[in-house]
């Protein structure tokens, strides 16, 4: 045996036990926070939830590791100042944040409510950069915000049985005599996916201040409630929706009502990326630490992301969950403009004042 090959050798072996030993940590870690966390109790979520949601959130994870989860669902402007009037009083009640880029960037992390999530990310194909689409995606320096479920976004909404979604070949078609005063907006004054679609018209070079505009004199009825916005378009008051939540509409439209989302790759300007409500933080000073970990590295599993993405219409971001649930235009496009980061929301310091002149404070 030549010294060249002793050396070889000794070098695979070195290989082989610095993996074993790295197995070992995390499986320690993981085995010794798993007992923790059961002996807390619990883990307390917040989101923005439908039925379907909610029990994806819940019970595969109960089911999976004996531990309760306490789900509070609320809107993305009703977080912020709960959380807010929650810890002025010193009461710290919630472990995980699966809720809307928005909130997440513009309130939670300038209030201090949440710690850097990467070092609570345990599993290894959790922590691979090749597990996901473009790599793990945090929003902020600190990487506390991170985003599991960016996807091609819905910006028309229409009702099939009075609208032919070949109408629309671009956003500008919205501009056609023939909607004015039979269009719903999602109020975009305040952050949801309203807001997100009026960023995207305001980004993007063929559409810009002058679309918004003319679409602003299209005598549109806005409102500030999903399940009321989509069931308007599905009972026939209204033809046409701009910019609700997409998971409000699939939801509704696995229930019967008449909605449907016209298809991107048809529009000109296609549409924007966002992970809707599909960020995930942790929050500081949690009531259940170990639990809230469990939590998050099962929710960035192949299992819990399947189950998320399944329930919520949306894709993961994880390359190896199936898209079979959802339509294979939602997997982001190259370039498309991306109206969840932070330079995204720089932009609303300009669209906020377009949008008061034209509709009105909220």
């Amino acid at each position: 045996m030549t010294g060249w090959t002793r050396i070889f050798i000794v070098g695979v072996l070195l290989c082989a036990l610095a993996k074993i030993a790295a197995a070992a940590e995390w499986q320690t870690e993981w085995e010794s926070t798993l007992a923790a966390a059961k002996k807390e109790g619990k883990v307390a979520v917040i989101t923005d939830v439908t039925a379907a949601i909610r029990d994806a959130l819940t019970l595969p994870f109960q089911e999976k590791y004996g531990i309760p989860v306490e789900l509070f669902g609320a809107l993305g402007r009703e977080v912020p100042p709960r959380i807010a009037a929650e810890r002025k009083a010193g009461r710290h009640l919630w472990d995980v944040f699966v809720h809307g880029t928005t909130t997440g960037l513009e309130s939670m992390i300038p209030m201090g409510a949440f710690d850097p999530l990467e070092p609570a990310l345990i599993l290894p194909d959790v922590k691979d950069p090749k597990t996901w689409r473009g790599g793990i995606e945090f929003l902020d320096p600190n990487k506390m915000l991170l985003t599991m479920t960016p996807f091609q976004r819905g910006t028309i909404f229409y009702n099939p049985k009075l609208v032919n979604a070949k109408e629309f070949k671009s956003h500008k078609d919205l501009l056609d005599p023939k909607w004015k005063g039979k269009l719903i907006l999602d109020d975009p004054r305040r952050a949801g996916p309203g807001q997100a679609t009026f960023t995207f018209f305001y980004l993007h070079p063929d559409l810009g201040p002058d679309f918004i505009r003319a679409l602003g004199k299209q005598q549109i009825t806005i409102m500030k409630d999903f399940a009321q916005e989509v069931d308007a378009i599905g009972q026939g008051r209204y033809p046409v929706l701009i910019g609700t939540a997409d998971f409000v509409a699939i939801a509704r439209g696995k229930q019967g009502v008449p909605i449907a989302i016209v298809d991107p790759r048809q529009l000109k300007e296609g549409t924007d990326t966002s992970p809707a409500n599909g960020a995930l933080a942790l929050f500081n000073k949690a009531p259940h630490p170990n639990a809230a970990k469990i939590y998050i590295n099962w929710l960035l599993s192949k299992e819990g992301q399947t189950v998320f993405a399944r329930a919520s219409g949306y894709v993961s971001a994880r390359v190896d969950v199936a898209i079979d649930h959802t339509e294979p235009w939602r997997i982001p496009q190259p370039g498309a403009i991306k109206t969840y980061t932070k330079a995204a929301m720089q932009v609303r310091d300009r669209l906020m004042p377009l949008l008061i002149e034209l509709f009105g404070a909220s």
